[in-house]
């Protein structure tokens, strides 16, 4: 498995000196490596659009702290601890999963995100990414103390996501609340056991005590909980939900991370594996190791 870190702050820098007219086409050119992934199974679709809608940058206008940002990602070698964080990784995954599917090539994108838009500055701590298509990773990011001390092992989750969905299926009809869950608890402990707690996102580990009891309860009674329309309420919580258009279903933000960690602990003690051995494994035989009960 080749892995690719794109050098997306050279490409920004440049589409940030450009006219205003003329930004929309660079940016499709800086995400083009995920386009030339994803289309062939989502079909034609706008980059510029899904970057707009996605907390990724404006580039409808001039906004100093842009290039401020781009500077300070840069003297903190974001780009260069990614590369850093996903070498370990894939090295892990192919050591302890090795006779597993995966790209033969991941390309790796990581964006800036907009500073005003609450999702990622306030409720993700400044960054975020989508991995479960085999062969792309896509990373937003705003610079915070956190997102600048995790960037990388988010890269790292993103990868356990990406050799995950090499293997196992996500058909939007059918994918269920266990599986999505789970995926993110095993993403979270991999990180966990390639660099300690400390490297964890803050969507793990920010629900603990009786919130987190109350959640676990709600979730696992959902886990056969099908059809992406029905998940976001589940593993994002009731602020998200909202601001996808979707009706919450009482959970505070992120609770599914968190719930699923909590399963996946669970799994690793019952099973003696580890996450990156279990990247493939069938959600069923997780929440079975983890004793919680599925529609048969």
């Amino acid at each position: 498995m080749k892995i690719v870190v794109h050098d997306t702050a050279s490409a920004m820098e440049d589409l940030l000196r450009r006219p205003v007219a003329l930004r929309a086409d660079a940016l499709r050119d800086m995400l083009r490596p995920i386009e030339d992934v994803l289309a062939p199974v989502l079909g034609e679709m706008d980059t510029v659009r899904t970057h707009q809608t996605g907390s990724g940058f404006r580039i409808d206008r001039d906004d100093p702290r842009q290039q401020a940002a781009l500077q300070e990602m840069r003297d903190a070698d974001v780009w260069g601890r990614m590369e850093s964080c996903l070498a370990a990784a894939g090295e892990r995954l192919s050591g302890e999963a090795p006779g597993v599917g995966r790209a033969e090539t991941v390309h790796v994108v990581l964006t800036l995100g907009n500073p005003d838009d609450d999702h990622l500055t306030v409720r993700s701590a400044g960054f975020f990414g989508m991995g479960g298509f085999p062969g792309a990773i896509l990373l937003t990011m705003w610079p915070t103390a956190t997102s600048l001390a995790k960037i990388g092992y988010a890269a790292a989750h993103e990868l356990h996501h990406n050799v995950r969905y090499a293997n196992v299926e996500w058909n939007p009809a059918t994918v269920t609340v266990g599986e999505h869950v789970v995926a993110e608890g095993l993403a979270e402990a991999f990180v966990r056991e390639l660099a300690g707690e400390e490297a964890m996102g803050p969507w793990s580990t920010g629900l603990s005590g009786a919130r987190r009891d109350e959640a676990y309860a709600k979730i696992t009674a959902a886990v056969d909980v099908a059809g992406m329309p029905n998940l976001p309420a589940y593993v994002f919580g009731d602020g998200s939900a909202r601001d996808l258009g979707y009706e919450p279903v009482g959970l505070p933000d992120f609770a599914g991370y968190a719930v699923g960690l909590r399963i996946v602990d669970a799994h690793l003690t019952a099973s003696g594996l580890t996450a990156a051995g279990s990247v493939a494994l069938p959600v069923r035989e997780i929440l079975a190791n983890a004793g919680v009960p599925t529609a048969a």
